[in-house]
């Protein structure tokens, strides 16, 4: 009884998500504390466009709206251990208590850090008052490692985790293959890693955009799919709705007694209002001004 009763309610108001804004939109977007609930993970992009100050001046801006700012901080691209302590005293002097740190790609690498695994070992994190960190997962896996490899980092953060204060959980690229995500998501106890899953989604954006994103991402599985969607030439101009992902990955939270499926990540490629309406529309947030959502806060 009790089990269909939060079914209900949880169907009522959708599966949770958050999203990401460029620190452009976290430093300028005059409406983004009205279209995005109070309480709401926003993430900031981090790449390389930005300074550390910008970054943190975004996320001041983002607490003081009443939402909850949580930076990227890409390993491979910090020059060092100074570099790090630097950006996280920064963040954490906004307010900042949650960070996602992400290991950024090889090709870009500009001093001696090399990997996620690297920065939590630091353990500027946890010095510096961060209470929760995400890491990135890639259910398609990635061309700049094996699906091996991701698993071993995977459970090394896992590992992490249980040695230290930290609340971590797995934040993954977007896709477009449901029961991929969805069985990737919940393959990942038989591996040893029960981190709680936030599945990357694309927002409503046009087949071209998404096919650009997927190209930059190197998400090969999805840039495939999104190609043959496109091979019609009036598909070029049409729009791809989220819902044939989302749907499904709600419907298996819902109806599973146990899942490592904590919410969805929303990637807002055909813009943030856009993304955020849609959010709204479907029932994911509830629009209050200025009062407290636990959306995104599992």
């Amino acid at each position: 009884m009790m089990a269909d009763m939060l079914n209900t309610a949880k169907a009522e108001a959708g599966i949770a998500a958050s999203i990401e804004v460029s620190p452009k939109h976290a430093l300028e977007m005059a409406e983004i504390g009205e279209i995005i609930p109070a309480g709401t993970r926003v993430y900031i992009t981090d790449v390389g466009s930005h300074s550390a100050a910008d970054m943190a001046a975004g996320c001041t801006r983002l607490i003081d709206l009443g939402l909850k700012a949580v930076p990227h901080i890409p390993a491979r691209r910090l020059v060092d251990r100074t570099d790090l302590e630097d950006r996280v005293k920064r963040y954490t002097g906004a307010g900042v208590t949650d960070i996602l740190v992400i290991g950024g790609s090889p090709d870009r690498q500009v001093g001696g850090i090399s990997s996620t695994m690297e920065v939590l070992e630091t353990g500027l994190l946890d010095a510096h008052g961060v209470t929760h960190v995400g890491v990135a997962g890639h259910p398609e896996g990635s061309p700049d490692f094996s699906k091996e490899v991701a698993a071993t980092a995977l459970r090394l953060k896992k590992q992490f985790a249980e040695r230290t204060d930290a609340r971590m959980r797995i934040v993954t690229q977007f896709g477009f293959d449901a029961e991929i995500f969805i069985a990737w998501a919940e393959g990942l106890r038989e591996a040893g890693i029960d981190l709680p899953v936030h599945l990357g989604v694309a927002g409503p954006a046009k087949i071209t955009t998404l096919i650009k994103y997927a190209a930059l991402c190197g998400v090969g599985n999805s840039l495939n799919f999104l190609k043959k969607r496109a091979s019609a030439l009036t598909a070029l101009a049409t729009s791809h709705s989220p819902e044939g992902v989302v749907g499904p990955i709600e419907t298996h939270v819902l109806g599973a007694e146990q899942t490592a499926i904590r919410g969805i990540h929303a990637f807002p490629f055909g813009g943030v209002a856009k993304t955020a309406q849609w959010l709204a529309e479907r029932g994911s947030w509830q629009l209050v001004p200025h009062a407290a959502s636990a959306n995104g806060h599992r």
